[in-house]
């Protein structure tokens, strides 16, 4: 694509965005004969404000219109690079609620086609499918934009708004575990103020969970504490008049698990032990671990953070003992994303232990049950960089293979 002239880079991304020559012409005030010269080469583009122009009708980063897109990586199947990121940063950096005072907005979706989109990009998160839900949500972020900015103030604005806070709030998780903090943060922030509009506390308690891993991941572990454990306070079960429903049951024990995670990035051990507590009370009231607005929450997920958090505070001994605890009926039972972090968090402790060839094994159990959730996080290539530093003599070919396909080196 670098390497095409600009005229040509013009042509797929109009195509790429299903969008004929007529209508894109439209969209930028052109006629269709100047469109079809630009990208014959015909016509040069040698004005920035056009070229600015026409990235913004294409929902794309002016610097990849300009040819600096990198390389797609050789397992981009299962990984998402650069040029997608900056489509999903395109997306995010629309404001279709000002744009629809001056021009009439996009056509949205029906609202039931919506919401089975909105569905499948959940479960293609939570089956760790990240290079498929990356492809996706681009347009899927367009289109809850322009199904909240059309149905504002209608009958259906409030789930309009609902489904384009989920959306956002899966842009984030997506966007923070493949390293793009700052974007995950971005989405978070967008998912608090939709969830107002939607009038809904528990999809802004799930979006505040997003806000504060993004803080987390940001190195900014105080605040993510404060703002998990408020917010829990305020929807916790029984007080104020609030319902114990399995639903806020669920969201308000997400919220106390995030912030025991962000208490022991601080190495506060016991407000970890306080805030566990208060979850596993709240898994009580369950009948089993659930995905009430998909937090995956319950028993088993209590103890997968438990272990987690054990791994942040140092103490590998306890995590693996946690591991082995676990009712392995319940656990398989999880989606695949929650496992294989589990396994993520395993390497880390048994590395920790110094016991390198487990810490290998739980790596490749990882990578066979979801191989996104491994070979895409930055974090698992700084865990299999550290075990390759410290093998002895020549890892294993499951390792070597591994390594090779994640372009990690000792």
């Amino acid at each position: 694509m670098d390497e095409l002239p600009i005229g040509r880079r013009v042509a797929y991304w109009r195509n790429r965005r299903k969008m004929s020559q007529q209508v894109f012409a439209d969209r930028l005030g052109k006629s269709k004969s100047w469109v079809d010269k630009v990208e014959r080469g015909v016509r040069r583009l040698d004005k920035f404000s056009v070229v600015y122009e026409i990235a913004d009708v294409l929902q794309l980063d002016v610097q990849i219109l300009l040819g600096k897109d990198p390389e797609r990586r050789p397992d981009s199947i299962n990984c998402v690079d650069q040029v997608e990121v900056e489509e999903i940063r395109a997306a995010l950096e629309r404001y279709d609620q000002i744009s629809a005072f001056f021009y009439a907005p996009p056509e949205p979706p029906p609202l039931a086609e919506m919401r089975k989109a909105v569905t499948h990009a959940w479960l293609s998160y939570q089956h760790a499918k990240y290079g498929m839900l990356a492809r996706t949500l681009p347009r899927l972020l367009r289109e809850a934009q322009a199904a909240d900015t059309a149905y504002a103030g209608d009958g259906p604005g409030r789930e309009s708004a609902h489904l384009l806070g989920q959306v956002y709030q899966i842009a984030s998780s997506a966007l923070r575990k493949l390293g793009e903090h700052e974007l995950a943060w971005l989405a978070a922030d967008r998912s608090i103020a939709v969830s107002q509009r939607a009038g809904d506390q528990l999809l802004a308690g799930t979006a505040t969970t997003r806000v504060a891993l993004a803080l987390l991941a940001l190195g900014r572990s105080r605040p993510a504490l404060e703002i998990n454990v408020n917010i829990a306070n305020r929807l916790a079960p029984g007080t104020d008049g609030n319902d114990c429903a399995p639903e806020r049951l669920s969201v308000y024990g997400m919220l106390l698990l995030q912030g025991a995670m962000a208490a022991a990035r601080i190495g506060d051990g016991a407000t970890v032990r306080d805030l566990l507590s208060g979850a596993e009370e709240a898994a009580r009231g369950l009948d089993g671990d659930h995905n009430y607005y998909w937090s995956c929450f319950g028993p088993t997920n209590v103890q997968l953070h438990r272990a987690a958090a054990a791994v942040e505070l140092g103490e590998g001994r306890v995590a693996v003992e946690v591991h082995e605890a676990l009712d392995l009926e319940a656990f398989h039972a999880l989606l695949p994303e929650r496992r294989a972090h589990h396994y993520l968090d395993q390497a880390r402790a048994h590395a920790m232990l110094g016991d390198i060839d487990l810490a290998s094994e739980m790596l490749l159990e990882g990578d066979r049950l979801a191989p996104s959730e491994i070979r895409c996080r930055p974090l698992a290539r700084e865990v299999l960089s550290d075990v390759l530093r410290r093998t002895r003599g020549t890892p294993s070919a499951p390792v070597a293979e591994l390594a090779e396909h994640m372009s990690v080196g000792v």
